[in-house]
Order: structure tokens, then sequence, then C-alpha cells
């Protein structure tokens, strides 16, 4: 026979079911607006232009997609250089990211930047007048750029509809909270750059990525970050 239930068993059951009912849509609707964070570590890397391409790995020569990378239509290529700074001092095997620019530029952690005996300055991806060089060698030649080697400031890629969500715009600043075991970290002054196709995806570099303790995150959170009303100097 089967069991039968009372009457306050019996309410206590539908109570749950219309509360689940009727609260359920809204935690829904709200998981699906949220856009998906992703957070990665852009190891050392250079971009080249078209013409650097040829003189590093022959004439006609073009990039060779290894790997696709998280935002369409970029992508690790075959391809990799050693760059050389002062006092013949090398980092060998440095990946090359496609497509081409217009402007080659070399991205390092500080931690590359010492070992090659280069001052790096922290810039924006392009911001690169005024830089420090660096000498590229490739199986088929070699580049002397007097510019372009850059730690490229952290930056976190969205696409508008991700920007109107977060409540900022292009060019605005956002804060990265890490929760990670014993290593819960925020990362300020994070650049916002926003546009019609990008994924919701956050860069940093190798340093704070090993610093924050990536690896062993159990959260990621993105936050607005205030102005914090200071007046900037510049030298």
């Amino acid at each position: 026979m089967p069991a039968t239930l009372d009457r306050t068993t019996i309410e206590t059951i539908v109570r749950e079911i219309v509360l689940q009912q009727s609260a359920g849509p809204a935690v829904a609707q709200e998981r699906h607006n949220q856009p998906e964070l992703r957070v990665s570590i852009s190891a050392r890397h250079c971009h080249l232009t078209d013409e650097h391409v040829e003189t590093l790995f022959g004439p006609g020569a073009t990039l060779t997609p290894h790997k696709d990378l998280y935002q369409d239509g970029f992508y690790a290529a075959e391809q990799t250089v050693m760059v050389v700074g002062p006092r013949k001092r090398m980092l060998p095997n440095v990946r090359i990211l496609g497509p081409t620019r217009p402007a080659s530029q070399v991205e390092l952690a500080f931690t590359d930047s010492i070992s090659l005996g280069i001052d790096i300055p922290v810039r924006n991806s392009g911001d690169i007048g005024g830089t420090p060089g660096c000498v590229l060698v490739g199986p088929h030649g070699v580049v002397e750029l007097e510019q372009g080697v850059i730690r490229a400031a952290r930056h976190v890629h969205m696409n508008h509809q991700d920007a109107a969500f977060y409540g900022v715009k292009n060019g605005d600043m956002m804060k990265l909270r890490i929760v990670s075991a014993a290593c819960t970290t925020v990362l300020e002054d994070m650049l916002v750059r926003a546009d019609e196709t990008s994924k919701l995806e956050v860069h940093i570099d190798t340093d704070e990525g090993n610093a924050v303790n990536l690896d062993s995150a159990t959260e990621v959170e993105l936050l607005k970050q205030e102005p914090c009303g200071c007046q900037s100097h510049t030298n």
C-alpha cells in the first residue's frame, strides 16, 4: 500500500513548489543575463607587420595559424622569434600572434624585461611611441626595432552589451577580484576596451597571474571602478 501523507506535510510540499515556481524564472533570467567572464594570462608574445614577417621568415612568407585565441579572428601562429636585448641577453621562441599589424610590438612581463636587461614601460597595446626597442631574430633574417617593447596594461575586452551590463564604456577602468586559496586579490586600473564584437575577457600577464594564484582561483568578479577624483600627473 502506498504511504499516505498528512495534511501538514502536503501543505508544506505545495508551499515549496509555489515558492520555487514564483522565484525560479527570476533567478534563471538573472543568470542568463550575467555575462560569461573569462580571465586569460597573456604570456610573452609579439605582433609583426607584413614586412617584418617576410624579413624574418623569407620573401612571400605569411603567418601560419597554430591555435585560435578566444577572441574571434585572432590566433597564435606557428612561427616564433628570438628576442634579443642589450648585452646579447635573449628570450628564445617568443610566439607571434596574428593577424599582422601596422606596427610591430613586443609584449613582455617585468620578469622577462629584467632577463633581457630592458626597462620597459606599462602601456596600452599600440601605444609604443618612445618605448625601448630590441632585435628580433628569425630563420631568414633579423629585424631591429627602434621602439615597441612594452608591458601591456591589464585590460578587459567586451562588447557594448557587456559594457551596458557593467555600466561602463570604452576607456573606463574596472577592478578584477580574484578569490583563490589564501590569496584573494583585487587588481585595479583595468582598462575597458569595448567594441561591437569582442567577447568578455580579461588579459593579465604572467607576473600578475602568478601573483594572484589564478590557476587556483575559485571565483573571479569584475567590478566597476569609480574615478578616484585625484589629479593625474605626467612627466
